[in-house]
């Protein structure tokens, strides 16, 4: 017995001679920011209002638009901590991690006290040309953003997401890679329903796939993907099990030029639903089936930003984006005479089933003192809503769930002032 275990011991300790071992670095990152805004409109906007969506349609009452309603606020909640974890190699496996918070928990509307939640939380394992990510950290489509410095970086006219995720990314011959990632939900949702749930992609079993190729270049950055979302609105109806189930694709093409101190950006995605990663869309109920099951269509939505920036010490940044709705694929169960019930449609809980089109328009200003910088923001949003038609009491829109009637214009203006410190 001793033999063996003296053998044992041998043969671990020559084992551990051939292992090769590089201690990590933890690196501390963060910064303190104050925002400071004015809106000439009631808004849909999170995060103490600070993270912008859409102005409110017109509320008329008496002749007057209780929606137009100017507010201001400032507050320094968006204030963010972090840890990268890089340099750890064990036997040629580069190992790392990260994770964020910020103080965004414990807010609710513009009252409460801010508390640290979860931003990013990750370990990353790469050997040779390949790497795998495993935690949560953004979206694949969502990861390349404008140079805006709004909380909401381009939001609703791109995707917006972090979520748990598997992640693979793997280098090609040249410059080029592709990604796949297996993706969960949890704070960006569906919806459905129940309103905004992980429910829905839980008892679906399946998680949303992603795949796409990437080339790169010092100067130049493309991408070029689709994901896959397959879930169940609803899996019993309070009496037996339903088979429901709802599948959607969306491609999206990501484009960057950078040299000196201009750069250039564009992302566009064509979306089936897409409430998920904060896009103006959903899906409705198409059709009633004789054993209890429903069938559903999803909107297509188009969403398209640009970005132009330049300057280093003091810098000079551009935002357009539009939005584009185009209704379901197919026909909204119940519909009748050019109409169908606007219940039967599951759209964005930041946004309105009569949103028809929407435009954004920002030009920024950033000066930057070391790591100290101050900014100031013109943010001018306009969305084209239309009324809902009542038909026996019943809220409807066209067949396809798109507002068509009395289609107007509604614009909320923004200005808002930024003081960070980077450290």
């Amino acid at each position: 017995m001793k033999r063996t275990i003296t053998a044992l011991a041998a043969i671990l300790l020559c084992v551990s001679s051939f292992s090769q071992e590089k201690a990590a670095t933890l690196k501390p990152y963060g910064f303190i920011r104050n925002y400071f805004t004015f809106d000439t409109r009631e808004s849909v906007a999170g995060t103490e209002d600070f993270f912008y969506y859409v102005p409110k349609d017109q509320k008329i009452v008496d002749g007057t638009d209780l929606n137009e309603q100017t507010t201001f606020r400032f507050a320094a909640l968006t204030t963010r901590l972090g840890l990268d974890v890089t340099g750890y190699e064990f036997d040629g496996f580069k190992v790392g991690a990260k994770i964020e918070t910020d103080f965004y928990s414990g807010v609710s509307g513009v009252t409460g006290t801010a508390q640290l939640r979860m931003r990013q939380a990750y370990a990353t394992i790469g050997k040779g040309d390949w790497t795998v990510t495993a935690g949560q950290t953004w979206h694949p489509m969502a990861a390349d953003m404008p140079d805006v410095f709004s909380l909401n970086t381009g939001a609703p006219f791109g995707p917006f997401a972090r979520t748990p995720q598997v992640k693979l990314d793997v280098s090609l011959s040249g410059n080029f890679s592709i990604t796949a990632s297996a993706l969960w939900q949890m704070q960006y949702t569906s919806a459905g329903p129940d309103g905004a749930s992980a429910n829905y992609i839980k008892y679906g079993k399946t998680p949303e796939i992603y795949f796409g190729l990437n080339y790169k270049t010092p100067e130049v950055v493309t991408k070029l993907g689709v994901t896959m979302l397959s879930i169940k609105p609803r899996w019993n109806d309070g009496k037996v099990k339903v088979n429901d189930r709802i599948t959607t694709v969306s491609p999206f093409f990501y484009a960057q030029y950078k040299k000196g101190l201009f750069s250039a950006k564009l992302k566009t995605i064509y979306a089936q639903a897409g409430e998920h990663f904060n896009l103006n869309g959903g899906y409705g109920v198409s059709g009633v089936n004789s054993d209890g099951s429903w069938d559903y269509t999803p909107t297509v939505n188009s969403s398209t930003w640009v970005s132009l920036a330049y300057g280093k010490k003091t810098q000079f940044i551009l935002f357009g984006g539009y939005v584009k709705n185009f209704g379901t694929i197919d026909e909204l169960h119940g519909s009748s005479n050019g109409y169908a019930p606007a219940a039967n449609l599951y759209f964005s809980k930041n946004s309105f089933s009569n949103m028809n089109q929407m435009w954004r328009l920002t030009p920024t200003i950033i000066h930057n003192i070391g790591k100290f910088a101050i900014g100031l923001e013109y943010e001018v949003t306009s969305v084209q809503y239309g009324d809902y038609k009542t038909i026996a009491g019943v809220k409807c829109l066209n067949t396809h769930g798109l507002a068509q009637d009395n289609l107007h214009w509604i614009t909320n203006n923004r200005l808002q002032g930024l003081v960070k410190f980077t450290f």
